[in-house]
């Protein structure tokens, strides 16, 4: 089975969250299932950088529209994956985010930058290609690479299959309707039936429309997505293509994603010797200027710092959280306006409350190792990587009932199965509650070592997802 895998990001390279973690790791896990898994990803400058020995195989020309002819090049990642890094300088090469420019805007010719991207995928996946090897499968991922889906539909001749992951339903990918022109789409891809969705071009909905099957990064996500309260209008579309519809919950990268041997930390630790949580704590303590207390629980936050995430919510009942008492850090970034609130709340709180703005990966490890609790109240998480890190780490989470949360998260009532806390109305409120009782939970040494060890000893790895997408793969 040939597949492959086009993404916009690929860990460690090039990430700005969960999407560049799954491109990293599930390609090497299907082809431990016996899948020839590919992976196509625009050559950013760090991937140039990293690959710099990476071999021209093939320039693909006739893509329509205002198409260039790019670059392909051949390089095997260090875990024997074979990449194609799709190069265009003028697309490509640019500093920092894939999507963002300098002001923290979206590139204006992102439409181009991606849909090259998804028009080279269907290319390899169809007659066209000049390639030895062709896919069976082509396997889109999120909005950057959803219209290969709609390029295989109209393409003549004999073609791949499309598969189209959905790992978050907010971000469309939305364009005005010269860009059907300059994307070289068909007239007839102007329709409720193609790509056009309230007047705008949307490569999410073009993927959504046209993939031969679609999936999401979590059962419950692929619930949700279908009523109009979480669709975000696309509801409709998924309830009709629900026969076609399925969700798969996503693993971690248990090499990376493992206590006793993460170079990132002040001290190894596991399920049967956890004492060095403790020392973790008291080192991350010192480093972010925290007052050095192993008497209090410690609550700890890697986010985007938007509502999405509920960092809101949690900024509302921060206050009273850190009377319960508790001592909390946070590390990430988002709205203006959260930063600004987060940065305060700390500048008020110094000593209880430690807050770091922008992404520090080393930084990212020693809190999921350091805290005593992780808080995740998301609003909706189509999946979440966060809570499973902090599973595996010991570090029993606080999230809301959505999405994969409440696939990967069991409330610690249940007295055999436990190994968080979690909530249900999107509230300040109902979060301050379950930090109570996550706080009164963790005084009780005995119980707060069963929860620990439920979430370590759960698989958290790649192996059933693959086994699940390799199936997948077979009944296309």
């Amino acid at each position: 089975m040939k597949v492959l895998f086009v993404i916009s990001e690929l860990a460690p390279w090039v990430k700005t969250g969960g999407l560049g973690e799954v491109g990293g790791a599930l390609p090497a896990a299907l082809r431990a299932h016996g899948v020839d898994a590919r992976v196509l990803v625009p050559a950013y400058p760090a991937l140039l950088e990293h690959f710099p020995g990476a071999e021209e195989i093939a320039q693909p020309r006739g893509l329509g529209g205002l198409f260039p002819i790019p670059t392909l090049r051949q390089a095997l990642s260090p875990d024997g994956t074979p990449l194609l890094l799709l190069d265009y300088p003028h697309y490509f090469h640019r500093p920092g985010n894939p999507y963002l420019g300098p002001e923290g805007r979206d590139w204006l010719d992102n439409h181009l930058r991606f849909g090259l991207l998804s028009r080279v995928a269907a290319w390899l996946g169809s007659e066209a290609s000049t390639l030895d090897w062709r896919p069976d499968i082509v396997h889109c991922n999120d909005w950057q690479t959803g219209l290969a889906a709609s390029y295989l539909h109209y393409l003549p001749g004999q073609r791949a299959k499309s598969l189209f992951t959905l790992h978050n339903l907010a971000f469309q990918g939305l364009f005005d309707h010269a860009s059907l022109f300059e994307l070289g789409l068909p007239d007839e891809a102007w329709h409720i039936d193609g790509v056009e969705y309230y007047g705008y071009l949307s490569f999410l909905k073009g993927g959504l429309q046209h993939a031969d099957a679609i999936n999401t990064v979590s059962p419950s996500y692929a619930r949700e997505i279908q009523t109009e309260a979480e669709g975000m209008g696309m509801a409709g579309l998924l309830r009709h293509r629900g026969e076609r519809l399925c969700g798969i919950l996503n693993g971690i990268d248990t090499r990376i994603w493992n206590p006793a041997t993460d170079h990132h930390l002040y001290r190894s630790y596991s399920a049967h010797r956890l004492d060095g949580k403790a020392t973790n704590k008291a080192e991350l303590q010192t480093q972010l200027g925290l007052k050095q207390r192993g008497d209090i629980p410690l609550l700890g936050v890697v986010s985007r710092l938007t509502e999405q995430k509920g960092l809101d919510l949690l900024l509302e009942a921060a206050p009273q959280a850190l009377e319960l008492p508790a001592q909390l850090v946070v590390l990430g970034s988002g709205t203006p306006e959260l930063q600004q609130a987060w940065t305060a709340l700390a500048r008020k709180h110094r000593g209880q409350c430690a807050v770091t703005i922008g992404f520090d990966e080393a930084l990212a490890h020693r809190i999921e190792a350091a805290a005593d609790i992780f808080v995740m109240p998301s609003r909706f998480e189509p999946c979440g990587l966060n809570q499973l890190y902090s599973l595996r780490y010991g570090t029993p989470p606080v999230v809301r009932a959505t999405g994969g949360l409440a696939d990967t998260v069991i409330d610690a009532a249940d007295a055999t199965h436990g190994n968080g806390f979690v909530f249900v109305p999107a509230t300040a409120d109902a979060l301050l509650q379950a930090l109570h009782r996550a706080t009164t939970a963790w005084r009780h040494p005995k119980r707060w070592r069963q929860l620990q060890k439920n979430g370590m000893e759960r698989d958290s790895s790649w192996e059933e997802a693959a086994r699940q997408y390799a199936d997948l793969y077979q009944r296309l």
